[in-house]
């Protein structure tokens, strides 16, 4: 993990700017909170519903985050030295870059391993050190339709496997990345049971595991459970809460999950689950640097949404250890 720039400063006017990405007391001192443009509403690289970039990031630093996510390839410019520019200008450090590819899919392989090459290649350039791999959901993110069978059998299985290790070591060989696979509602690895099922399957040399806590949440999963099941996959983190209830029912009418979110499944903490001053407290038992970034599914939103809900967040997250105030 790259040490935090304590120096680092949003204008050159203003003087130092006070890190709030760490806790310095133990046992939380290896943990670091950041931030991604999901906890801004945003799910696509254009969307007329999403907050443009440049109001998203200072956003994102007026609400004391210093340690970034990027999000989906193509929000935040995609250019290393302008990606650089903008980060440093707002004072973030890029920690993580972000991808959406299809694994089980002979013909759909040669596009992703395009596009990650294409975003580790931006984000090695600007010292990041992880890559999150978002799988596709089943249903269309916006019609809600179907789009593929719900569960991977036989050859689509196998290819997942296959692909997922190679993905994963073209990432550690040829860009320095670790890569982190991502459980998401409505996708392949949403249950407990997928989730083990991949954890048995892959290579735990090549391939980490991001522990989305929500969608673990969502998929019926406990998030502190695994911490203790499975510390040796988990690489890094995404934090964030899901509506117990609304979750619940969610399932029992078969929402997709755009619908889910549209309708509040994803709240801002202390509601919903999990407990986050046992989850943080648990992650802080790990012993091990982790980046822990914070994010809420808030697609479509208010504009003026995300700035104070960011904030009463990451307050909310500081008084459970993580991070200061």
């Amino acid at each position: 993990m790259t040490p935090i720039d304590p120096d680092r400063s949003v204008d050159p006017q203003a003087g130092p700017r006070i890190d709030r990405s760490r806790n310095p007391e133990p046992p939380f001192d290896k943990l670091t909170i950041g931030v991604c443009p999901d906890q801004w509403g945003v799910w696509f690289p254009e969307d007329e519903k999403q907050i443009p970039w440049r109001t998203a990031l200072g956003e994102m630093a007026q609400a004391g985050f210093s340690v970034m996510e990027t999000g989906p390839w193509g929000y935040f410019p995609k250019n290393a030295r302008e990606l650089q520019s903008v980060m440093d200008e707002h004072g973030f450090q890029v920690v993580a870059g972000t991808g959406w590819g299809i694994l089980h899919k002979e013909e759909a392989w040669p596009e992703t391993e395009r596009t990650f090459r294409a975003i580790a290649e931006t984000h090695a350039a600007v010292g990041a050190e992880y890559m999150v791999h978002l799988p596709p959901m089943y249903r269309d993110e916006k019609t809600w339709e179907f789009t593929d069978d719900r569960q991977l059998t036989g050859d689509a299985w196998k290819r997942y496997v296959t692909n997922a290790n190679e993905l994963g070591r073209i990432m550690k060989e040829d860009y320095g990345l670790t890569m982190v696979l991502h459980p998401h509602g409505d996708s392949h690895i949403e249950t407990p049971e997928e989730i083990a099922r991949v954890f048995e399957a892959t290579d735990p040399e090549l391939v980490s595991f991001c522990l989305d806590t929500g969608h673990i949440i969502y998929g019926g999963g406990d998030p502190i459970g695994m911490i203790d099941e499975y510390p040796d996959r988990i690489g890094y983190v995404h934090i964030k809460a899901f509506d117990p209830d609304l979750t619940r029912e969610a399932h029992e009418k078969d929402w997709p999950f755009g619908e889910a979110v549209a309708k509040g499944a994803s709240v801002c903490p202390p509601k919903g689950l999990p407990d986050m001053k046992d989850l943080v407290a648990k992650l802080a038992t790990m012993d091990k640097e982790l980046y822990v970034i914070c994010e809420q599914d808030l697609y479509p939103c208010d504009p003026a949404l995300p700035l104070p809900n960011a904030i009463a967040t990451r307050e909310f997250l500081a008084d459970c250890g993580l991070g200061i105030r």
